[in-house]
């Protein structure tokens, strides 16, 4: 049977169905999913948006769009511990299908808070040793996802200092022992690491911009000093201020990533954030067609990254060795 419907009413009625939330319209034909996101950095940080930028194309090339068949929920930590257990608890509360991870204190704290919803990490050291997962190859549980690598790491860290800065023997460890216990671990590494390269480490445990501030300039005092920067929240919300003040006290330093390089830090090792994070994506893509975290194995690197600054190697007065030079990935001048 025709029904006569008047102009007014058939605008009317399109109005009415354009002002539908764009998701509702979405369910008609697609059930939206939803990921929690639980980011170490602060929103502000430009590094850490090319870091979900990647994640987000990875998914959208897997057929999943935010706005259409895809919610996600952000919230970001800036190194706040407090505040990662609050966002922590809040994500999990909203019963997503899924949730990033995106170091290994905001892991710690979701890991605590659900045991049901699939969880994939990044930027993660030894997951094993850490208690997060039973194995690599079977993670079991609702926890999977990609490592950073192996605390010898460390070891690496401290012969790439050494050879871009050979005067150097003494090095201090920037760490935060309130973060999760690989801190710890690694640290300890890297100590008895440390003779075997001539040097003698450091622990400099800070909590915030004025902690780090004090204990780079205590450690200054003395003569052929280095540092090396582990990973984590605090040190990366801080790195400018790191950079900073290892220009001003000419302290040769390793960083942990190539976005502190790429903001005037000397030297850095280890594997690509963005890349981790479009891996990332691939495995929520799994889970949200059905996979179970326990199935897919954690992941490795396959290539971990040198990238030298020369501008501050010359600015420190290092001449970085034709060897070490054609080794780097990437050379900034």
């Amino acid at each position: 049977m025709l029904v006569n419907i008047g102009r007014r009413e058939l605008i009317a009625a399109l109005g009415s169905a354009a002002a539908w939330p764009l998701t509702a319209r979405a369910q008609g034909s697609e059930r939206v999913r939803r990921i929690g996101i639980l980011h170490a950095g602060n929103e502000g940080d430009q590094d850490w948006q090319l870091v979900v930028a990647a994640f987000v194309q990875g998914l959208a090339k897997l057929g999943w769009t935010e706005g259409a068949n895809l919610v996600l929920d952000h919230r970001w930590g800036g190194g706040d511990r407090e505040r990662f257990r609050r966002d922590a608890a809040e994500l999990v509360s909203l019963h997503p299908d899924a949730i990033w991870a995106t170091a290994s204190l905001p892991l710690l704290l979701l890991k605590r808070a659900t045991r049901t919803i699939p969880i994939v990490f990044t930027l993660v050291y030894d997951p094993v040793g850490s208690g997060y997962v039973a194995s690599l190859a079977r993670p079991e549980a609702n926890i999977t996802g990609f490592t950073q690598g192996e605390f010898s790491m460390g070891g690496k860290m401290l012969e790439v200092l050494r050879e871009v800065a050979p005067q150097v023997n003494r090095v201090a460890v920037i760490l935060n022992l309130d973060q999760p216990p690989q801190v710890a671990l690694w640290y300890a590494l890297e100590e008895t690491a440390a003779p075997s390269f001539g040097v003698r480490a450091t622990a400099l445990d800070v909590q915030g911009a004025a902690e780090i501030e004090d204990a780079i300039r205590e450690f200054a005092h003395e003569p052929n000093g280095g540092l090396i920067v582990l990973p984590g929240p605090i040190n990366t919300a801080h790195r400018e201020l790191i950079i900073a003040l290892a220009a001003q006290h000419r302290l040769p330093a390793v960083y942990p990533f190539r976005f502190f390089v790429a903001d005037g830090g000397l030297v850095s090792y280890g594997s690509d954030r963005a890349d981790q994070a479009r891996q990332a994506a691939g495995y929520v893509d799994r889970i949200l067609k059905g996979a179970k975290p326990s199935d897919l194995p954690v992941q490795q690197p396959t290539k971990y990254e040198l990238v030298i600054n020369l501008k501050t190697a010359t600015a420190l007065g290092l001449d970085v060795s034709p060897t070490l030079l054609n080794r780097a990935d990437e050379v900034i001048e």
